[in-house]
């Protein structure tokens, strides 16, 4: 794959950026798929907030994106599934407006899709 500088916008400061040759080849080793969305100072300013934050204490990685708490352990919660009525053990924190299933009536409802 030919890749090509590309002149981006970051979405924190709004000024423009250039995501080089060398970045894009990078990313695409690393399997990443998206674009960054942040300049190069925008990311590092950002990643010496949360550290900072986290050295505080208060920055509360338990309920992180990728579900794992601060202890390394992923993290479940227990929920009553909208199809059967059985328990269901969740990656994820849901949020109450889309329903919730245990894993075998998930797999009946994504067979339907």
């Amino acid at each position: 794959m030919a890749f090509q500088d590309k002149t981006l916008k970051c979405r924190d400061c709004g000024n423009e950026f250039v995501f080089t040759v060398s970045e894009q080849e990078f990313f695409s080793s690393k399997g990443f798929l998206n674009d960054p969305s942040r300049c190069q100072d925008c990311r590092s300013n950002r990643k010496a907030r949360i550290a900072a934050q986290a050295a505080s204490g208060s920055y509360d990685s338990t309920y992180s994106v990728s579900g794992y708490s601060s202890n390394g352990r992923r993290e479940y919660t227990r929920a009553t599934c909208a199809s059967c009525g059985g328990e269901a053990l969740l990656p994820f924190t849901p949020r109450g407006d889309r329903p919730v299933y245990c894993s075998d009536c998930f797999d009946k409802v994504r067979s339907y899709r």
